[in-house]
């Protein structure tokens, strides 16, 4: 239970990521020489801790925009600590397995097991939900983030893990000469954080800006049919901004994932869509629910981001793929009857089917929405299908000054350095930022307000290893791991 909790407390908002550094360590001690029948209960336990207190704004958006009492709330959390927590509980179960054989056997397989988990996670059907792996609490230093362009952010969650292995190979043996290997290993940790960072290069200088226009519109349960009216004034305002912007300093003008009703099939937004794209002379993209007949005729919605061009015609748009469970559709909807509130209001969307790359005057770009930006693989897909800048937008209006917004940015930032591209966040409320393609964040803007930032970018056209090959290194992690956890019930020749 301490390991959960001093892993939730490496994540934002508490910010103390050293102690995740110990918290794998702690989990594994627990379980070597545990029973092999008691050992997952530990993993539902660093569960069932971490995820309350890691994220607590997932309880809060239920009852504040989904209708649902406290206890429903708190009950659906518990739910997804206990589905996450099954990777957890395979982690302890394997660790224990392994001790019954030998400590160097259970510190060996540590590590490749707890990645392996992580991916499982990542993967997860229906409810994938891979929220902070243990890797992003080592992402804030830039010298550790360049790890990823490598092996993705499932690098940084094994040196972590393997740190950990170290530090439980040193309990269980007190020998002297894996504590000063353990000594060893954290100055070179410690000499890495401190001054690799001045040996990651500088990008060249950007020579693009982008209008992100952070929109700060409150959310909402529900939308009158005529919202766009009541709220002309403060359209007016977001319109005049970005034209203003545009005309100053030529370049695309970037509004974030839909904040309110915003459709291009109604003929009041798509007329000022229109307007602000002829009016600022460039490219607009723009995050609308996008409305289409199926094969059948009926009408289905999309959460989509589109790109007008300087006349205002429709060149791009991209639909969103992942969606979010509980936010965008609900799984398993039949089967939830103790959250039939919640089911009830929520409207399905339909998913994107196609990871596509869209022109821009100078290169090429993709864009992927919200939720999408803790999935490395797919992030990596646009980039492997030639897009020299991403783009992320997100409504984080949603979860309010909680940890989620940062700790969302904190993953978003990642995808930058694994496909060693420029990223352009844009949100409604914060955080709204540029990011450079080693992790740097350049540009940035203050939470809550209405307005505009000059985001410099550019385009790249090269390919990281991650972004060429994939979960390569994961993979490899789940192969070790079945190998190893197969070696603890292999017969002793005699």
């Amino acid at each position: 239970m301490a390991s959960g909790a001093g892993l939730a407390l490496s994540f934002p908002n508490y910010n103390l990521p050293l102690l995740a550094w110990v918290s794998v360590a702690m989990l594994a001690l627990a379980c070597c020489g545990a029973r092999p029948a008691s050992a997952p209960l530990y993993g539902f336990l660093h569960a069932l801790v971490f995820y309350p207190l890691c994220i607590p704004w997932m309880d809060q958006v239920m009852q504040q925009y989904g209708d649902v009492d406290p206890w429903t709330a708190a009950g659906i959390l518990l739910l997804v600590a206990i589905v996450c927590g099954i990777a957890s509980a395979i982690f302890c179960w394997g660790v224990a397995i392994a001790s019954r054989k030998s400590k160097e056997l259970a510190c060996v397989l540590a590590p490749f097991l707890w990645v392996a988990v992580e991916f499982a996670r990542t993967h997860y059907p229906i409810v994938a939900f891979p929220w902070n792996l243990a890797g992003y609490a080592a992402s804030g230093n830039i010298a550790f983030l360049q790890l990823t362009t490598i092996t993705g952010i499932y690098g940084l969650s094994f040196v972590i893990a393997a740190y950990s292995s170290l530090l439980v190979y040193g309990a269980l043996t007190w020998a002297r000469a894996v504590w000063k290997w353990a000594l060893g290993v954290t100055a070179a940790l410690i000499l890495i954080a401190a001054a690799g960072g001045h040996l990651v290069p500088q990008p060249s200088v950007p020579q693009h800006i982008a209008h992100l226009v952070q929109t700060n519109f409150p959310q909402s349960e529900h939308y009158p049919a005529n919202w766009l009216e009541l709220h002309a004034r403060e359209l007016d305002d977001l319109e005049r901004i970005s034209i203003d912007a545009a005309k100053k300093t030529p370049g695309l003008v970037v509004w974030p994932e839909v904040p309110a009703p915003f459709s291009l099939q109604d003929p009041a937004f798509a007329s000022r869509a229109t307007r602000i794209a002829r009016a600022s002379n460039g490219d607009f993209l723009v995050g609308v629910v996008d409305w289409k007949h199926d094969s059948e005729g009926e009408w289905l919605a999309t959460n989509s981001a589109v790109l007008l061009d300087a006349s205002g015609q429709r060149i791009f748009s991209y639909d969103k793929i992942h969606l979010a469970p509980f936010g965008e559709y609900v799984p398993l909807r039949q089967y939830l009857g103790f959250a039939r509130r919640l089911t009830a209001d929520i409207s399905d969307f339909t998913p994107g089917t196609t990871y596509r790359v869209g022109p821009l005057p100078d290169g090429r770009f993709s864009v992927f929405i919200c939720f999408e930006a803790i999935f490395p693989d797919e992030v990596r897909r646009f980039t492997a299908g030639g897009a020299g800048l991403l783009i992320n937008v997100s409504n984080d209006g949603w979860f309010g000054r909680s940890s989620a917004p940062a700790q969302h940015l904190m993953n978003a930032r990642v995808r930058a350095v694994e496909n060693r591209r420029w990223l352009l966040r844009d949100t409604n409320n914060g955080f709204t930022a540029s990011v450079d393609p080693y992790g740097r964040i350049v540009a940035r803007m203050a939470t809550d307000v209405r307005g505009e930032l000059d985001a410099p970018y550019d385009f790249r056209t090269d390919l990281t290893p991650y972004a060429r090959f994939g979960d390569w290194f994961a993979w490899l992690c789940v192969f070790a791991s079945f190998v190893l956890v197969g070696r603890t019930f292999a017969k002793e020749k005699r």
